[in-house]
């Protein structure tokens, strides 16, 4: 598998190509774009940039918004993902927009600027947990703090849009919030059942959920990084790594199960090889779930693996 890329490297060709819808749609559509941000008559057009922060939006703005999510397929690897001139118009045409940042999608940053517009509403997860550019892990929907912070600000910006119907987007927040609960108390019972649990990973993708759990991590971040980035680690690092497995060192092994290559796999047969558990994790959030569900089935996967010595490789 050749090294993956980041999302903000896209090439010349497709920024191109994106900036050349963005001008045609703009062409079509300059009239509308003033008049229908305040309307309570139509739904309000929402965009998630990965489908976890769609489903939020979704949950709170109900019968009044729609929403849609650039990235939705949990069989690709998203760091690969380039925009296209569907998905620019996409973007271009949303009043209310919920990113990640951490420059995990830079390429909506670059399509917001493109087609500004005073009307729309932007809300960044790292903005709202103050988190600076240089965070090293971006996969901020597993950090529990994240989505009730998403959740109060998507609910103010849908006010603000349709001001009359402020008390049924609070009544969503508040009701979301609750549901979050189950997810927050198993990651607090779990680390009370199983302290010292470790685990080895291959990516940051859960470390946030991990850490909240009482989970330790033994594989070092700076490989993480470089799995995570396209990068080939140190052979030093890969043998520390399979040792964790031949040795029983840890009580599980935590797989992104959306980027995967010579040796994801590898480390996979050496787990299997040594009786270690396998505890699948997605970038993207699998079909069927919601956000609840799915952090709530990750943390009973990760107690089917300690307790029980069962793997859930896929959700």
């Amino acid at each position: 598998m050749n090294p993956r890329l980041r999302m903000r490297s896209a090439s010349a060709f497709a920024i191109g190509a994106i900036m050349a819808a963005i001008l045609l749609a703009g062409c079509g559509s300059s009239s509308s774009s003033s008049s229908g941000g305040g309307s309570s008559s139509k739904p309000i057009v929402a965009v998630g940039a990965e489908n976890e922060y769609a489903d939020v939006i979704s949950q709170i703005g109900g019968q009044y918004v729609k929403a849609s999510a650039i990235l939705s397929n949990p069989n690709t690897d998203p760091h690969t993902f380039e925009a296209s001139p569907s998905v620019a118009q996409t973007v271009s045409a949303a009043k209310l927009i919920v990113q990640n940042g951490v420059g995990y999608d830079d390429f909506m940053e670059k399509i917001e600027s493109a087609s500004p517009s005073s009307s729309r509403k932007v809300i960044s997860a790292q903005q709202l947990l103050g988190l600076p550019d240089s965070t090293p892990n971006p996969h901020l929907w597993y950090k529990p703090q994240t989505m009730p912070a998403v959740a109060k600000a998507v609910a103010g910006e849908l006010s603000a849009l349709q001001p009359a119907h402020a008390a049924y987007f609070k009544a969503n927040e508040k009701r979301f919030e609750e549901s979050l609960q189950p997810w927050l108390k198993s990651l607090e019972e779990f680390s009370t059942r199983y302290p010292n649990t470790t685990v080895a990973t291959t990516e940051p993708v859960s470390d946030y959920m991990l850490e909240a759990a009482g989970i330790e991590n033994l594989t070092p971040f700076s490989m993480q990084a470089d799995i995570m980035n396209g990068n080939d680690p140190a052979p030093q690092a890969i043998a520390r790594q399979n040792a964790l497995f031949a040795n029983r060192q840890v009580k599980a092994f935590v797989y992104n199960q959306q980027v995967t290559d010579t040796l994801t796999e590898g480390f996979l047969k050496a787990t299997a090889k040594a009786g270690v558990p396998v505890v699948g994790v997605y970038e993207t959030m699998p079909l069927g779930y919601t956000y609840q569900s799915w952090m709530k089935a990750e943390v009973k996967a990760l107690e089917d693996a300690v307790a029980k010595k069962t793997s859930t490789e896929k959700l």
